[in-house]
């Protein structure tokens, strides 16, 4: 026989050895010095007996130790995560006791952007579906526990019938309130409720449907894009600034910087505008400023003087008489009398940074294509990673740049002008009418005339401007709700025109039903309709039903489509699914705005910025140099200006000269800034307070009470749907997305 060795039994029992480095009760690790072997915990018989019975017991105990204290960790590390969700909750929860202590709620001090009129029908309607929800609720709960539930939705009428049948048979039986009223309430549901509301239901579907072969056709038009390679060739490549051979292709070139109020984003704007490449005699800057803050003006005046001593060609117009928002203040800049002598124009609103090779990168596609009258850049997003808010905003607008206005530009040679990032052939404004202050979406609106004028459009995927998203949501909502609202309005008002213009039929079709009615009208009233009203509504008339791929599988496609041209965005797929159908209540308030021209489609506001900038921030590039001191008696003193524009220009271009006069003391801006500092500072310091959004909390509470009633019918998707849905109507509804907004 083989001899028995020793060394085997003393080296299997050895067990575990760990060393556990623990800093506090809360954050510890442990290493295991050898790996664990089934004979640390199971010991084998042959062995076993072979040991003495001390030996033995000494060993178990051993292990039983180490396992313990193994255990005794890990328990007290999820006794950890545990107390931190308790905290969670309780942090949540006193957030939610703010927010209701202090009582600001979306109609305090907003009677200036939105309609008080329409907006209380609108909330009205929604508090009505969710109080006869709320009855409902109750009643089924009621008639559930008396055996009065289904199986399935599909109700079959006999069994009602027969109730009846064996009650007028039977005369001795008694027949409560309840079940009497209960059924006829089932009867009036099937043959009165259920039949209207399954056929809206369907209606919506096949929208639905529509919508999203719309936006498979666009997915599949951008994979055939990448896979070809196919994008817009310039007639001619890079230039060389310094040749000075006079052979380069160097058109006149004007750019305007259209801005109201913008103190926090004029320095950045302004400094990236002025180092564009580009000769400095065949460019000019316009400074468009809006404001009605006396020193907002006289900070942008005077970034705009710093950089005429640094021999950029700029100057700063202040318009006296503001009217037509946006598209006034361009149309009143294009009337100058100097206009005519440049050939395109660029604009950028007051947060974009365009890098120095924009023009260089833009302007060649012009050259021996007298059809083009737009080449569009793309945007990007300094703060894309911000909060919550900003990443859901960058997957939409990633897919809008990176699929619809790639395919349509490269397909179709149109689609939005998105009013910045972009130049325009001066000649094809002139032509499509300038600019109109009939509507807020200016830019779309100019797009359609010199689209049904005959132009032609470029959009440049790999040339990339930097903007900023907003950061909280009562921002971004007013955002949405003007972006939502103006084409309703331009669609009024350009539907006789597409119709008696001379472009093709398909041009036609493309402009009214897949530009305008499909992707500005369809998509928001499905949206809020079918999955804020009809859902919750199948619920408590379950003979009206709406499939499982309807509620779950194609819009998770779709949603999985819109993330792809922002592959990093992937882990936030299901909060923007649910985010994008929480919007669908602001996009569908401001298409019924727009659409009927309620007061609250022609109010424009100004998206507060916070003036982020990247970490290759243009303007901190160039080094202000030092300036002379001024004297005591020296005064900055706005004149007009005669001859620069036409007689109807209503406004006129303002430029500040030094006046010297005896006992007048010039504003110092450098007491300005640190006043505008403090005040800031002070506002840091103020207790800040969220709104509390009533159409947004009274759907999250709809949505939770259907959730509660499909589980009586057994609906599993339909009740995750609705719970995680009308969760986020709840967040959104307390504002707590995004950052806080005074």
């Amino acid at each position: 026989m083989a001899p028995s060795f020793s060394w085997w039994g003393k080296e299997t029992h050895r067990g575990t050895p760990v060393v556990v480095k623990m800093e506090n009760p809360n954050n510890w690790s442990m290493v295991e010095l050898e790996g664990p072997s089934e004979d640390d915990f199971l010991l084998p018989n042959d062995n076993v007996s072979n040991m003495s019975p001390y030996k033995r017991e000494k060993v178990r105990n051993k292990n039983a130790k180490q396992l313990t204290w193994v255990l005794l960790l890990k328990a007290h590390k999820a006794a950890g995560r545990l107390t931190y969700i308790a905290s969670a909750l309780f942090s949540l929860a006193a957030v939610v006791r703010r927010r209701v202590a202090a009582g600001r709620t979306d109609t305090t001090n907003n009677s200036a952007t939105e309609n008080r009129a329409v907006k209380n029908r609108f909330y009205t309607c929604i508090k009505i579906f969710l109080w006869l929800s709320v009855i409902l609720l109750g009643f089924e709960i009621a008639a559930y526990f008396k055996g009065w539930h289904f199986s399935a939705p599909d109700l079959q009428l006999q069994y009602l019938y027969s109730l009846d049948f064996h009650t007028f048979a039977n005369p001795l039986a008694v027949k409560s309130v309840f079940d009497s009223f209960y059924s006829k309430w089932v009867l009036i549901r099937v043959e009165y409720l259920a039949p209207p509301l399954q056929f809206l239901a369907n209606a919506c579907i096949v929208l639905f449907l529509i919508q999203s072969v719309d936006r498979l056709v666009l997915c599949l038009g951008c994979f055939w894009v990448k896979m070809k390679k196919i994008k817009p060739i310039a007639k001619q490549g890079a230039m060389d600034l310094e040749s000075g051979d006079g052979t380069g292709y160097y058109p006149m070139v004007l750019v305007q910087i259209p801005m109201c109020n913008e103190k926090e984003v004029y320095q950045q704007s302004i400094g990236a505008v002025c180092c564009l490449e580009w000769p400095k005699s065949r460019l000019l800057i316009q400074i468009l400023d809006d404001s009605d803050d006396p020193t907002t003006q006289t900070l942008i005046n005077e970034e705009v003087r710093k950089w005429q001593k640094e021999g950029a060609n700029i100057i700063y117009r202040h318009r006296v008489i503001r009217e037509g928002y946006k598209a006034g203040n361009l149309k009143s800049a294009m009337n100058c009398s100097y206009v005519k002598d440049y050939e395109f124009v660029a604009i950028f609103d007051a947060d974009f940074q365009p890098m120095p090779d924009f023009l260089k990168r833009t302007v060649p596609y012009f050259k021996d294509n007298e059809d083009i009258g737009l080449v569009q850049a793309r945007w990007s997003f300094v703060n894309k990673d911000e909060n919550l808010l900003t990443r859901l905003q960058h997957i939409n607008l990633a897919f809008h740049f990176e699929v619809e206005q790639q395919v349509n530009g490269i397909f179709l040679n149109f689609f939005g002008f998105n009013g910045t990032a972009g130049v325009w052939r001066i000649k094809a404004l002139e032509e499509s009418g300038g600019w109109l202050e009939r509507t807020t979406v200016e830019d779309m609106d100019i797009a359609v005339r010199a689209h049904l004028h005959g132009w032609k459009f470029i959009f440049l995927n790999d040339v990339e401007c930097q903007c900023e998203l907003p950061e909280s949501y009562e921002a971004y909502r007013k955002q949405q709700h003007r972006w939502h609202s103006g084409p309703m309005q331009l669609f009024r008002l350009c539907l006789p025109a597409i119709i008696k213009s001379k472009i093709s039929i398909w041009k036609k079709g493309n402009l009214i039903f897949l530009f305008f009615l499909l992707r500005k009208l369809i998509l928001p009233f499905y949206s809020f309709t079918l999955f804020c009203i009809i859902l919750p509504m199948t619920m408590f008339i379950p003979e009206a039903t709406l499939p499982s791929w309807v509620v779950c599988y194609i819009p998770a496609t779709m949603s999985f489509l819109n993330i792809l041209p922002a592959p990093k965005s992937f882990p936030f797929i299901v909060p923007y699914l649910l985010f994008e159908n929480t919007m669908s209540v602001t996009k569908f308030n401001a298409m019924v705005s727009g659409l009927f021209q309620l007061g609250s489609a022609y109010e424009w506001v100004v998206t507060k910025k916070s003036g982020r900038s990247s970490e290759g921030d243009l303007a901190s590039l160039v080094e202000e140099k030092p300036k002379h001191q001024r004297g005591g008696s020296e005064e900055w003193v706005v004149t007009k200006k005669s001859g620069r524009s036409s007689e109807s220009d209503l406004t006129s271009l303002a430029e500040v000269k030094p006046n010297h006069q005896r006992g007048v003391s010039v504003p110092d801006l450098e007491e300005l800034r640190e006043e505008i500092k403090e005040k800031e500072k002070k506002a840091a310091r103020k207790k800040k307070h969220n709104r509390i959004y009533t159409k947004e909390l009274a759907l999250a509470f709809l949505l939770l009470t259907a959730s509660v009633r499909s589980l009586l019918s057994a609906q599993g998707i339909h009740f995750y749907f609705l719970l995680f849905q009308g969760i986020s109507f709840l967040f959104i509804g307390l504002d707590l997305i995004g950052e806080q907004v005074d």
